[in-house]
């Protein structure tokens, strides 16, 4: 999954952060994504949770739009 390998290769996240990032991937891949598409949101849910989006609600919402909107 590509949010858990993002997360553990990085090596700054404890248990409990990687299961909030992982449900918020849960939420928003959907069935027939490219594996590029699926790094994208993974990424996308990592830069958005780094900057300050904590809330797992908040972060599904921003993570949904493209990075720097």
């Amino acid at each position: 999954m590509p949010i858990r390998r993002k997360a553990e290769d990085s090596g700054v996240f404890d248990a409990t952060e990687v299961a909030l990032l992982n449900r918020v991937f849960d939420r928003l891949k959907v069935a027939g994504q490219s594996e590029h598409e699926r790094e994208t949101i993974a990424s996308r849910i990592l830069a958005n949770y780094m900057a300050g989006v904590v809330d797992e609600d908040e972060l599904v919402s921003v993570s949904k739009q493209a990075l720097g909107r």
